[in-house]
């Protein structure tokens, strides 16, 4: 499942970023590179969400739709050879999120993840941190006397 379309490149950067998706000069955007490329960011997005998410997800949150969008754009560009800065460095930024994504130090908002349908204590989210234990063998107020 591709986390973004053709039209979301337009959407958020107009038709004029597509000029790298133009591969033999003649001013027309090659929709099957757009769409391989875009194909092959949601590949790349897939690797760092499956360590803490169950794919496919039930909806497509905005940040992964920039990512993908981001991530398309810099192979579109680096197979044409015109990559710019601007273009690396939305691809790190992204490509970092996404690795903070993974690490548990950011998270997707999206309420079907965060809610339990179910009932049955156990959402489709991540998996939840663990904030208590058995109570502990040995403490002050045990040792106090040893």
């Amino acid at each position: 499942m591709a986390y973004a379309t053709q039209s979301d490149i337009t959407d958020l950067y107009s038709a004029d970023a597509l000029y790298v998706a133009d591969r033999d000069g003649d001013g027309t955007v090659e929709t099957d590179a757009v769409a391989r490329a875009l194909e092959q960011a949601s590949d790349e997005i897939d690797s760092y969400l499956a360590v803490r998410y169950r794919l496919p997800l039930p909806e497509v949150p905005g940040i992964l739709r920039q990512i993908a969008v981001d991530f398309a754009l810099y192979r579109l560009a680096l197979s044409r050879d015109v990559l710019s800065d601007e273009h690396r460095r939305r691809y790190e930024d992204g490509r970092d999120h996404l690795k903070r994504i993974a690490d548990g130090r950011a998270a997707l908002h999206m309420p079907s993840l965060e809610a339990d349908p179910d009932g049955d204590g156990e959402g489709d989210g991540p998996t939840p941190v663990v904030r208590h234990g058995p109570e502990r063998l040995f403490s002050r107020d045990k040792m106090r006397d040893f």
